[in-house]
Formats: C-alpha cells, sequence, structure tokens
C-alpha cells in the first residue's frame, strides 16, 4: 500500500472523530511510529473501552466463536472479548498480517458490524492497523473484499508533534534536546538485516532505560543501551551529544571561539557530531543571497570559513561532512558560500569533488 496523502499523529484525532464514528478506518505506518497509543488516546478521548485484537494471534473461531444449543437449534456465540453490551473501541491490530482465513472472518464485523446474531453497540467504532510490505515486516496482500470495506489513512512520523509529547510525558531530557536538534533522526527506514533501527518507540524504550540507570550511567553503558535500540548512525550521534553535555562543549563555544574543534583521537565521534551540528546549523542560517543578508547572516558566513580551515587541518572527512551535497546531490548550502570556501580553502572543494 503506498501512500498518496499522509497525515501527522497531530492531525490523526479529528480525522478519527470524524471518519472512524461512521465508517471502519485501517490505519497504515511503518513500525514504531505510535499507531497503537494513537488508537488508545482516541478511544480515551471518546470515553470508550479500547479492546486490541492481534491479527497474529487469532485463528478464524476467535472471532466467530463456538456453537452453542439455544431452544435445539445451534447458533455461534462470540467471544466476551467482543460481544459486549456497551459501546467500545475494537481495535484490530496487525489486521494485514493475520492469516487469509482470519482476514475474512473480520469482514461482517467491519462491514455489517455484527458476527452471527451478535451486533457492535450503537457508537462503537472499528479501527485497524498495520504495517506496509515496504516497512519489512509481517504483512499479507490484504483482500479486495476486505480492502474495500476500510477508509485507508496513512500515518507518517512527525518530530515536531513528538517532541510536544515527549516535553509532557517525561522523556529523558538528552534525548528532548538531542531530537530538537536533530529532529530527522527521530525516524530511520527499517532495514532489510536484523538489527536496531530508529522510531518514536525506540527513542521512547532508550529513555525508559536512561531514566532507569540514573545520572551517574556510564559512557559504556549509554554506547550499549544506544546501539541497542537505534540506527548505528544514530546511536553514535547521540553518544558524541551526551559527551558534549556532560563535558559542556557544544558548539556554540565553538562558534563564539571560546573551545577548538577536538583533536584528541578518543573525541573523534564528538568531532563528528559537532561538524554534524555545525551544517545544520549553516544550512538553517546561512541567508540565501549574500547581497540582502543581514550582519549577522554574512559574520556567520565569515567565521564558516574560518571554522572551515581549522576543521580541515583536524579531519578533511569532517570538513566535506559539512559541505557535501544532499543525498540527492543538490547542494545543501548556498551557492555564494561555496563560491568563498573554493575560493579560499581550495583544497577542501578539490577533495569534495
Amino acid at each position: 500500500m503506498q501512500a498518496t496523502v499522509t497525515v501527522t499523529p497531530a492531525q490523526l484525532p479529528e480525522l478519527l472523530l470524524h471518519v472512524a464514528v461512521v465508517r471502519p478506518v485501517f490505519l497504515w505506518g511503518a513500525p514504531g511510529i505510535g499507531k497503537s497509543s494513537l488508537v488508545r488516546e482516541f478511544a480515551d478521548s471518546l470515553g470508550l473501552e479500547c479492546v486490541t485484537l492481534l491479527g497474529t494471534q487469532l485463528a478464524p473461531e476467535d472471532l466467530i466463536g463456538v456453537p452453542e444449543l439455544v431452544n435445539g437449534r445451534s447458533r455461534f456465540a462470540p467471544p466476551e472479548s467482543i460481544a459486549r453490551a456497551e459501546p467500545y473501541c475494537l481495535f484490530l491490530d496487525e489486521l494485514n498480517a493475520s492469516a487469509p482465513e482470519v482476514q475474512k472472518a473480520f469482514y461482517s464485523l467491519i462491514l455489517d458490524r455484527r458476527i452471527g446474531t451478535y451486533e457492535l453497540p450503537a457508537g462503537s467504532v472499528v479501527i485497524g492497523a498495520g504495517n506496509r510490505a515496504t516497512d519489512n515486516a509481517l504483512a499479507r496482500p490484504m483482500a479486495s473484499a476486505l480492502l474495500n470495506r476500510l477508509v485507508h489513512v496513512h500515518l507518517r512520523a512527525s518530530a515536531d508533534d513528538w517532541l510536544k509529547w515527549a516535553a509532557a510525558n517525561g522523556i529523558h531530557p538528552w534525548i528532548v534536546d538531542y531530537l530538537v536538534q536533530r529532529p530527522d533522526h527521530l525516524w530511520s527506514p527499517p532495514p532489510k538485516t536484523e538489527e536496531p533501527f530508529s522510531s518514536p518507540r525506540a527513542w521512547h524504550m532508550l529513555s525508559d532505560v536512561l531514566l532507569s540507570c540514573g545520572d551517574d550511567v556510564t559512557d559504556e553503558t549509554i554506547a550499549m543501551l544506544a546501539f541497542g535500540t537505534l540506527t548505528a548512525t544514530h546511536a553514535s550521534a547521540f553518544r558524541a551529544y551526551v559527551k558534549t553535555v556532560r563535558h559542556a562543549y557544544d558548539l556554540e563555544a565553538v562558534l563564539k571561539g571560546e573551545a577548538p574543534w577536538p583533536r584528541r583521537p578518543e573525541e573523534r565521534d564528538l568531532l563528528y557530531f559537532l561538524a554534524e551540528a555545525f551544517r545544520a546549523r549553516l544550512i538553517k542560517e546561512l541567508p540565501a543571497d549574500k547581497r540582502g543578508s543581514s550582519d549577522r547572516g554574512r559574520d556567520l558566513g565569515f567565521r564558516a570559513k574560518t571554522l572551515l580551515v581549522e576543521l580541515a587541518e583536524i579531519s578533511l572527512e569532517c570538513a566535506q561532512l559539512v559541505i557535501a551535497n544532499n543525498a540527492d546531490g543538490a547542494p545543501a548550502l548556498p551557492t555564494w558560500f561555496l563560491v568563498e570556501v573554493g575560493r579560499d580553502v581550495p583544497r577542501l572543494m578539490a577533495a569534495r569533488s
């Protein structure tokens, strides 16, 4: 299932409020971006109990129920978890990962809101969720008959939404501060191999274990926890960020000339982190056109060239990282700045090409 239009976690509740109350909804999204939590929060906002059924753990009879005799006739008695007297939110998690027979068993429940003679109470809502095949997760093709019974909504991760949530839910301040600086590290595509990858859920897990370890957690433990929950590049950068926090060594001090670039071999991960932060600052604050720039913008450009010379003397690779093109090959920094760098630091530009 490919997304044409996506929504953020902040946009989802209002959408569900208008759609899920009249039609069943299927929520698509990558693993770990908060689909299940958002559905439970939506149910709470309506004052409904959220009953979750995991498609991967069900057999058809778990939905249809077992036969019983009533007045000499048999009928299927639906399970107690589904057959409720009061309205509720029925959350069919991992629906598209369930076996075809289980998916078929959901048809009448999703479209007609009934199983056998039991009908969902008025005011109940039905929401399904699942990962996409492109996420390298367990996902079976959804039959067209089932696909056509649902309104499909595609959820994407949003750093702004997650950071607002994190600030109000006790997420470790190191993680909040780091993702404010590197919101692009909140989520990474699931890898094709069996290895950790970054997601809102992964950052939440890292926060929980860091809070459990306390402020005196060692650098070695931080490294083990970060590499055990995040994409390797993100884990390395986060570990370097924690070093800057603990040693009061940040980019601002380097920009102001109050601290030099770290030079020791054991500080190489710190140097890479600062170089990436330096690049992000230049992308954000350098003016696109020097002629119309403010004094602050011109001062930053002048200072940046000096810092690039110093950085190249320590690590040409890190200096190249600062001025590198984007993944699509387009320049990340303004053309006027790159021209001046080529004039003032020709060996850096030569190495870049």
